[in-house]
């Protein structure tokens, strides 16, 4: 229904159109109202009928021949049917209005038919091809770029809900390394280690969900998470940590600091002899775990899921890097504080700000184009109109006025995003309706 209302619209507009351009060319002719009333009647069956016509052919053009894909095809096939489809649905009507209106046999239609009476069906037809051609590309340009956008957001969702799911069988792995570990050394205290343990993974499920948390609850899970690693490892492992950080506002991604101090146990010697040294401190914006290097001398190569990790929650997170350095007696990382919760990405708001910038100046240029426009219209056509008074009787001045002014009209609608065919917000509510839809 909503797409009869628009050619309806559509043909309105074009046959108004037509009867202005006609009492502009035959202004000084007698006026009939009832011819004029005929006249423009059946100029609407026409515009009507063409407009119906081109409008569910390139529709259908369209679902056959993507613009994304095959915009050439999708070009010529469409010109050229919309050419000969608005020709023969033309002739069409002149054959109905001669035969059935007027009485007129078939065989005196074809014999008073000529090749002039179809120019001006070919003129309308090259008009509205390019009207619909430049409706469905634009249409079909907006339609990509809402789907690239929604295709990067749900990527980038999707690659970090699966990095945080990565967490849970990568930390629990860990776990039971170190609990097998305490079963077979000390009985007792694996069983304060499962408590304990439990306890931990708790923080862990409670994490799951959260793009991002506060500094100090990581610093707290890391103190229980060492004294877990101390009830197998002893004396061995020295843990420097602050009890809170210095900016309450600071934010980190859940678990990373878990996975660095994991990290430095995994690839280091610990022992009595060799005790692992971890300090975390807080330095210009970063969050740096430090431990002395004493490597592990291994044949299988690490997958190195946790840091890999860290690196990839944050590469969506922000465009702010993970920093690692390595020297002959320590090991450091650095990763970015964050000062507010996210849940998209910041490169990617990052992008749309400058997009939105970017629009609101082209805004800005459009409007000083469309005052410009407006002020030299004001300007230049009474100028004309005083030439046109002092020089000839014929009105002339009309068909600048008429025409500057429509361009001056469409001007203002594109501007101010107004469309009298599709509505004010058009684009808009058509690029929501895509954002919402699951299925696009």
């Amino acid at each position: 229904m909503k797409e009869f209302w628009k050619l309806l619209k559509i043909s309105i507009v074009v046959t108004l159109a037509i009867g202005l351009v006609s009492r502009i060319v035959y202004w000084n002719t007698e006026f009939e109202l009832l011819e004029q009333l005929e006249f423009m009647g059946w100029n609407f069956v026409f515009a009507f009928s063409l407009t119906m016509v081109n409008a569910y052919y390139n529709k259908y053009i369209s679902k056959k021949y993507s613009w994304e894909t095959q915009a050439t095809k999708r070009l010529l096939v469409g010109s050229i049917g919309s050419i000969i489809i608005t020709v023969i649905t033309y002739g069409l009507i002149r054959m109905f209005l001669s035969v059935v209106i007027y009485g007129k046999t078939l065989g005196q239609f074809i014999a008073g038919e000529k090749l002039n009476y179809y120019l001006i069906a070919l003129a309308i037809a090259l008009i509205v091809t390019l009207f619909f051609h430049a409706f469905y590309f634009y249409r079909a340009l907006q339609d990509k770029k809402v789907k690239e956008q929604k295709i990067i957001a749900g990527t980038a969702s999707a690659k970090f809900d699966a990095l945080k799911n990565q967490l849970d069988p990568h930390f629990l792995f860990n776990s039971l390394n170190v609990l097998t570990s305490l079963i077979e050394e000390d009985p007792y205290q694996a069983q304060k280690f499962t408590t304990s343990l439990s306890k931990v993974y708790r923080y862990v499920l409670e994490q799951k969900n959260k793009d991002l948390v506060s500094v100090d609850e990581e610093f707290q899970f890391a103190k229980t998470y060492v004294k877990l690693l101390k009830m197998r490892f002893e004396d061995s492992i020295h843990l420097d940590i602050p009890d809170q950080s210095i900016n309450p506002e600071a934010k980190i991604v859940p678990l990373s600091l878990q996975l660095l101090l994991e990290n430095a146990v995994k690839h280091n010697i610990v022992t009595s002899a060799k005790p692992l040294y971890l300090k975390v401190y807080e330095e210009e914006g970063m969050l740096i775990v430090e431990n002395n290097l004493q490597a592990k001398q291994v044949v299988k190569k690490s997958s190195g899921v946790g840091l890999q990790n860290i690196q990839q929650r944050y590469g969506i997170l922000t465009d702010r890097q993970v920093e690692i350095t390595k020297s002959t007696n320590d090991f450091r990382v650095k990763i970015p504080l964050l000062t507010k919760q996210v849940s998209v990405m910041e490169t990617q708001q990052t992008y749309i700000d400058d997009k939105r910038y970017e629009k609101a100046k082209e805004h800005v240029e459009q409007l000083k184009g469309f005052y410009g426009n407006l002020t030299a219209y004001l300007i230049v056509i009474p100028c004309l109109a005083i030439l046109n008074y002092n020089t000839t009787s014929f009105p002339w001045i009309i068909f600048p006025t008429l025409g500057w002014g429509f361009g001056v009209t469409v001007h203002g609608m594109e501007v101010f995003g107004y469309n009298p065919l599709w509505g004010k917000g058009w684009e808009e509510r058509k690029i929501r309706k895509f954002m919402d839809d699951d299925q696009f």
